[in-house]
Parts: C-alpha cells; sequence; structure tokens
C-alpha cells in the first residue's frame, strides 16, 4: 500500500512532501493530517533540512488534479459532533505547526486547492501555482466556516475586504486572480511547476540556515505585534546570528570572493 505522504529529500537539504490521496483529490482524512503532523514536528529537528515543498499527488485523471480539496467529507460525514470538533482542533493545530516550523515551506499549488487545501497553502511562507489551479473557501457552501486558520491568515495576506467576499461567496478563483490579489508568489505553466518550486527552495537553501530561520521567527512574531515590540524582537533574533559560525563563515568567503560553505552552526 503507498504512502499517505510520500518524502523526497535533495541533496540541498530539501524535502519534497506530496500529498498522496489522489482517488479523493488529496483531501484529509484522519491519517494523512497526523502524517502530516509528524512529519513537521520533526522537521524541527532536522538540522540539515533547509526547506520544505508541499504538493499534491496528481492522480490519472487531468481534469482532476488538485493539490487539496479540504476535508475528506465522507470521512466527516460519519463522525460525530465530538469528533468533528477534535478534527477541527487537529488540522488547526497540523497547519500553525506548517507555519511555525523552522524552515520556510513552500506550497506548489498544481490544481484544485479548497477549504482545508488552501488553508494549508496559507500556512506555508511561499506560494507557487500552476496556471490551471483554481482556489476556493467552500465551506459556506457547506454551512460552515474556515475552521484551520482561513479567517484569520487570507485577511492577513489579502486584506479584510477580499478575504471576505472569498468566504461569504464561497467562490472559486483562477491562478491568475489570486496573483493579482497577492494570495499566490507566483504563477507558472503546469508542467514547470515542480521546477520552479525547486529553484526558489535551492535559492533559500542556498543561504544561511540560521539567518533564515531567525528571519521568519522575526517575520511571523513581529507580524502580531506593535512596531514597539516587533523592532526589539527583531534585535534579539539578530542577535542569535551573532556568535554563529556562519556569520564568520560568510565575512570570511566575502573577503576571499567565493561561495560560503555553511553548516548551520
Amino acid at each position: 500500500m503507498a504512502a499517505i505522504l510520500l518524502q523526497e529529500r535533495t541533496e540541498e537539504g530539501i524535502m519534497m512532501l506530496t500529498l498522496n490521496r489522489p482517488d479523493t483529490m488529496n483531501c484529509f482524512n484522519v491519517d494523512l493530517l497526523s502524517a502530516l503532523a509528524d512529519t513537521i514536528r520533526e522537521a524541527n529537528f532536522d538540522m540539515g533540512l533547509r526547506c520544505i515543498v508541499i504538493t499534491g499527488a496528481p492522480g490519472e485523471d487531468p481534469k482532476k488534479v488538485a493539490f487539496s480539496t479540504g476535508a475528506d467529507l465522507k470521512e466527516r460525514k460519519s463522525m460525530t459532533p465530538d469528533q468533528v470538533r477534535r478534527y477541527i482542533f487537529t488540522i488547526r493545530n497540523t497547519f500553525t505547526a506548517v507555519e511555525q516550523v523552522r524552515v520556510p515551506v513552500i506550497a506548489a499549488i498544481n490544481g484544485f486547492a479548497f477549504g482545508g487545501g488552501v488553508e494549508l497553502a496559507l500556512a506555508c511562507d511561499i506560494r507557487i501555482a500552476s496556471s490551471t489551479a483554481i482556489i476556493g473557501f467552500t465551506e459556506t457552501s457547506l454551512a460552515i466556516i474556515p475552521g484551520a486558520g482561513g479567517t484569520q491568515r487570507l485577511p492577513r495576506i489579502i486584506g479584510i475586504a477580499k478575504a471576505k467576499e472569498m468566504i461569504f461567496t464561497a467562490q472559486r478563483i483562477d491562478a491568475k486572480t489570486a496573483l493579482d490579489i497577492g494570495l499566490v508568489n507566483r504563477v507558472v505553466a503546469p508542467d514547470q511547476l515542480m521546477a520552479a518550486a525547486l529553484e526558489m527552495a535551492r535559492e533559500i537553501a542556498k543561504n544561511g540556515p540560521i539567518g533564515v530561520a531567525q528571519a521568519k521567527f522575526a517575520i511571523n512574531n513581529g507580524m502580531e505585534a506593535s512596531i514597539g515590540v516587533a523592532l526589539p524582537l527583531e534585535s534579539k533574533a539578530y542577535e542569535v546570528t551573532i556568535p554563529t559560525k556562519d556569520r564568520v563563515e560568510a565575512l570570511a568567503a566575502f573577503a576571499e570572493k567565493r561561495k560560503p560553505v555553511f553548516t548551520g552552526e
């Protein structure tokens, strides 16, 4: 039986995670959530890791290519109200773990991304979409609301007015519209998606890993604070980089006109 979450690793320290339930358009059941949560938790302690790329398995039907279409509604239908509460608690915490994991995370949105699938993409640091991607918060059409961070992350990324429009209407938008409103960083041809995501990941991986991690920490946490709190937070994050071997190596490489070799120390 194929793994529900596929993992590949490049020599540059890039981990590619593929949501592997193509027969259900990669929707999240309890097992897939558990596998993703375990993998992200362990990523925090993998000092050789530099970046994570998340995408969805395409499956055999080209008309049903999906990043993820959100919660597994067949599984959800069989749940008691208490089980639904536990599921929502789990998916919210799992996506928050993706947002807070030590290294940058890139979402490679290769097709349909609805509900929880978009919420996973929002929890990632950078979003690159295939030109054929279709994105939507469909929850209100099911008489519920986004429950894995969508009502909070979406307005922080695209603004309150547009976020309300998307969520209230349950409308689906194409990749160009998503780019225009700032929901995704880049749109590329379908056959160039993974190459573009890996190119971005390599650009990140070649930089000082402690510096990148501290920059992510400062941005994520500073955005939730006043400028008076955020600037000292940035200073503290900078201080972490000062005694590192990587900082010394960067200065030596600059003086010697060579590429630095960072070790994460």
